[in-house]
């Protein structure tokens, strides 16, 4: 693991990070941009060594964190705060290096209960993972 990485991530985290939507720390230590086109969320991430799985991919966990935050986002940009009920994240392929682009869209809009779908391209647009949720306004 390039180590001197991961601490120059770490530290500008803590440098960067605000308790808002895009710069919140986990935001900043994973490197994400988070953009909005038509009615999606677009976040993009490096892959980096750091947050890989002993098997040397992108780890699972960091993988849902970013489909959630996809969504999350975009349902905070269009509807309000709200919460996720449930969320389904299944994997396709390993991502190993580059960037990796999640998009984030609704499923279905309701007044108090939404459901959102995201999924995760790596740089030749193949499909590495994608969830499903359930989210409810706050």
């Amino acid at each position: 693991m390039d180590e001197e990485a991961a601490r120059a991530a770490f530290a500008a985290a803590l440098q960067s990070h605000r308790p808002e939507f895009g710069r919140f720390f986990l935001a900043r230590l994973f490197g994400l941009e988070v953009a909005y086109e038509d009615d999606s969320c677009i976040v993009t991430a490096p892959v980096q060594d750091y947050m890989f799985n002993p098997q040397g991919s992108l780890h699972g966990g960091v993988i849902a964190l970013i489909l959630d935050i996809a969504m999350g986002h975009l349902l905070h940009h269009t509807v309000g705060a709200g919460i996720t009920l449930e969320m389904k994240t299944q994997f396709a392929k390993p991502a190993r290096s580059g960037r990796v682009r999640a998009v984030g869209r609704f499923l279905r809009r309701g007044r108090s209960i939404s459901y959102l779908e995201a999924r995760m391209t790596d740089e030749a647009g193949d499909l590495v993972a994608f969830a499903t949720s359930t989210w409810r306004k706050l």
